[in-house]
């Protein structure tokens, strides 16, 4: 079994917030500022290096101005996450 990191819907994830940050204007630095984290931090996330848990995701999102329900809907229409679920 691969590793989880390797999921690449955990890519898609990491490019959708790394567009989002780049979309607001911001560095990596100023996301870390924002959430309380260094910035190798933002780095690991947006280079798929790690992964983040809800609260992570929460935090990130509202720190780059983003409606934390709306950043997961694209997530999930661009993965089509549905699709992946057992039934």
């Amino acid at each position: 079994m691969a590793h989880p990191l390797h999921d690449p819907r955990y890519q898609i994830l990491a490019k959708v917030l790394g567009d989002l940050r780049k979309q607001h204007g911001l560095l990596q630095q100023d996301v870390a500022e924002k959430i309380g984290r260094p910035q190798a931090f933002v780095s690991k996330y947006e280079s798929g290096a790690r992964r983040l848990d809800l609260v992570e995701f929460l935090e990130i999102t509202v720190a780059l101005g983003a409606d934390p329900l709306a950043v997961m809907r694209k997530f999930i229409a661009v993965t089509d996450v549905a699709k992946t679920l057992p039934r």
